[in-house]
């Protein structure tokens, strides 16, 4: 078995588990979400060990290095090992995901925010057929 050098940054981060599928990846990739080194790139840029790579999804960002080249989708938790988080990106992102919870938390749940419960549907399908 021969070990990876380079490895196309849609696939690692397919592999890695940044995004469920490679088609995912590379439009990130192609929309400007990941940047490599600093600079944007193509899905087919070329990622190394060392590469320090900046993801953009959702409301979050991710500020890492890679560790671990692998061709293969692995489970989470040898996909962890493929690269290490910086501390400031990791205590941001945190810190993101609290105020998030706090908000939700505080903000009230309208009545159309909710797809309807079993009545409600009954009472639309009787309200069409009529």
């Amino acid at each position: 078995m021969t070990k990876l050098e380079t490895l196309r940054i849609d696939k690692w981060l397919w592999a890695a588990r940044f995004f469920k599928t490679r088609k995912l990846a590379s439009e990130a990739v192609s929309g400007g979400k990941v940047h490599l080194n600093g600079r944007r790139c193509k899905p087919s840029k070329e990622v190394k060990i060392g590469s320090q790579l900046l993801i953009h999804k959702d409301q979050y960002s991710w500020d890492l290095y890679i560790l671990g080249l692998n061709h293969q989708r692995r489970p989470a938790s040898e996909a962890v090992l493929l690269y290490e988080e910086t501390t400031e990106s990791h205590d941001k992102r945190q810190q993101q995901i609290i105020q998030n919870k706090e908000q939700r938390q505080f903000l009230p749940h309208s009545e159309t925010e909710r797809r309807p419960n079993k009545k409600q549907r009954r009472q639309i399908h009787h309200f069409k057929q009529s």
